[in-house]
Order: C-alpha cells, then sequence, then structure tokens
C-alpha cells in the first residue's frame, strides 16, 4: 500500500493536519475535517426531539437523548462516508476534488476501510441501544435508506431526494424518542427537509458537473442544469411551505410563523448570492445550512419552553 501525505483537494486545512499521518487518513475518511456532515444529520434529530416535545410536553431525559444524538450523528455520519468511499473508490479516482481521498490515494488499505466502518457503527449501536422502543424501531427502517444511498447516483436523475430521505430520518427518530404521537404534521416537516436537502444537496453538486457527466454521475444539478437557480428557488420555497404548515400547526401558530420566516430568510438569502455569484459560491453556501437549521431547532425549542410556562 502506497502513502501520500497530500491533502485531498475538497479538504479544507484543518486540525487533522496536526494528526499522524496514518490518523489522518481514518479522519478523512470520517470527514472529520468537514463537520458540516455531522451538523447537517444531527439537527434533524434535534428537530424531531423538539418537535415531538410540542405534542408531548418537554421530558428531563430529552436533553440526555440529545446528547446521544450528538454522538450518534458523529459515529454514523463518519461510518456513513467511510461506507460511501468504498462503494465510490473507483469513481472518487476519476474526479479532482476527490482522487486524493485515502482509499483512491491508497493511504488505507479497502480492508482497513471496513474494519474503520465496523468500529463507527458499535458506537452507533450503543447509542441505539439507549433510545426508546420507537425510537429503536424507526431507526432500524434507515438501514436500507443507507445501504442503497452510494448506488442511487448511477441509477437516477434525483440522488438528492434519496439523500434528503436518509439524511432526515433522524427527525421521525427523534420525534418517536420524544414519545410524538401524531402524523400528518409530522409526515409533513419530514418532506419539507427532504426538499431543503434536495435543495442544499443541489448546490453542492454543482461543483462536479463536468467531472460527473465524464464519470456517468448523475445528480439534480446536472438534471436541473442552466435552470439550478430556478430548480432550488422552488425547492426551497416547498420546504418553507411544509415546514411552516408543520410548525404553525402542531404549536402555537405565531412561532410557528416567526421560525417559517426565520428559515425562509436564510434560504432566500442563499439563493440571491447563488445568482449573484453562481458556482463559486456553492460550497460557503451549502455549508451555511447548518445555520438554517440552527435556527428552526432555537426556534423549537423557545417554542417548547414558552408553552411550559404557558
Amino acid at each position: 500500500m502506497t502513502s501520500s501525505s497530500s491533502r485531498p483537494a475538497d479538504a479544507p486545512p484543518s486540525w487533522v493536519d496536526q494528526l499522524p499521518r496514518r490518523l489522518q487518513a481514518y479522519a478523512r475518511l470520517s470527514r472529520a475535517d468537514r463537520p458540516i456532515g455531522f451538523w447537517l444529520l444531527a439537527i434533524p434529530c434535534w428537530m424531531g426531539l423538539a418537535f415531538g416535545a410540542l405534542d408531548v410536553g418537554w421530558r428531563p431525559e430529552n436533553l440526555i437523548y440529545g446528547i446521544l444524538f450528538g454522538i450518534g450523528a458523529i459515529a454514523m455520519r463518519g461510518a456513513g462516508c467511510t461506507y460511501n468511499d468504498i462503494t465510490d473508490k473507483d469513481l472518487d479516482a476519476g474526479v479532482a476534488r476527490t482522487a486524493q481521498r485515502p482509499l483512491p490515494a491508497g493511504d488505507v488499505s479497502l480492508t482497513e476501510a471496513w474494519i474503520w466502518l465496523f468500529a463507527q457503527v458499535g458506537i452507533g449501536f450503543l447509542v441505539w441501544l439507549a433510545l426508546p422502543m420507537g425510537g429503536k424501531i424507526i431507526a432500524l427502517l434507515s438501514i436500507p435508506l443507507v445501504a442503497a444511498y452510494p448506488y442511487m447516483k448511477r441509477i437516477t436523475w434525483w440522488p438528492q431526494a434519496w439523500l434528503g430521505m436518509t439524511f432526515n430520518w433522524g427527525f421521525p427518530v427523534g420525534y418517536l424518542t420524544a414519545g410524538g404521537n401524531d402524523i400528518l404534521w409530522p409526515v409533513l416537516f419530514y418532506v419539507g427537509l427532504i426538499a431543503w436537502t434536495i435543495g442544499y444537496d443541489t448546490l453542492y453538486a454543482r461543483q462536479d458537473v463536468e467531472d460527473d457527466a465524464l464519470m456517468g454521475i448523475r445528480s439534480t444539478a446536472r438534471l436541473f442544469g442552466d435552470h439550478s437557480l430556478s430548480a432550488i428557488s422552488l425547492i426551497y420555497a416547498a420546504s418553507v411551505l411544509f415546514l411552516g404548515l408543520a410548525m404553525m400547526n402542531a404549536g402555537p401558530r405565531i412561532p410557528g410563523i416567526m421560525i417559517a420566516t426565520a428559515y425562509f430568510a436564510h434560504l432566500f438569502y442563499q439563493i440571491v448570492v447563488f445568482r449573484m455569484k453562481g458556482d463559486v459560491a456553492a460550497l460557503k453556501l451549502f455549508k451555511s445550512n447548518r445555520d438554517a437549521g440552527l435556527l428552526v431547532v432555537f426556534g423549537l425549542i423557545v417554542t417548547v419552553v414558552l408553552s411550559l410556562q404557558g
């Protein structure tokens, strides 16, 4: 096995650069140098906890569950990235942005990558054991989504929609963990999160449209082409609509309107910047969705607190 000290083209300078070279490879397999994926996986879990609390009230153990979801998001995001790199190692070798990732660069072997994958899944399993039964059952249903995701870019122009279902599965897990018992409004909220993910991951995929075309990789960024701005605008609008309807009907109406307005403002800002700067701003705008998601989490928590005081 060869070794490379070069940082992958899509990896920014980070604390990972200070690790021994062997550890750098494992950290980069898990994308530890890019925490945005952790945020985008953990945020739906926290949304689900808070949204469920609108149904049944806040429980002291929800704070513990929130911490566990954070730990689980770190582990399972790392496992997902490792699995994705295992399945995509040949494709990654042909894309300039990913050619120096640990597997195509030879920094870790395929066997080592599989061992690292199962180690991270083990941590996620320990978190799963701590969930109540409802959370356990719904969490297990995510396995087919996770397993199939890396192959979606080969068979559909909408892999971002599959990613949306997969990455936001933490919302129903969090909702049932909190004891939520409604159906319609949580489903609408989840659909809104799927639309959100389609939008932000289309932005992310704009970086690779040329390489993806050469490699035969499908994406909504390639599907929408020159109409990406209009498509993302409509998809973001759908996300605001579904999340807004869910929040205004599941809890107090005024806070729901305020949260939806703040969320809309952030997504509108992304559209304006993308229209002005184009693809050069795609990565920055993609990362900014951490803040869009946290706005909703914060708003839901405040709403729960206000309802307790009322």
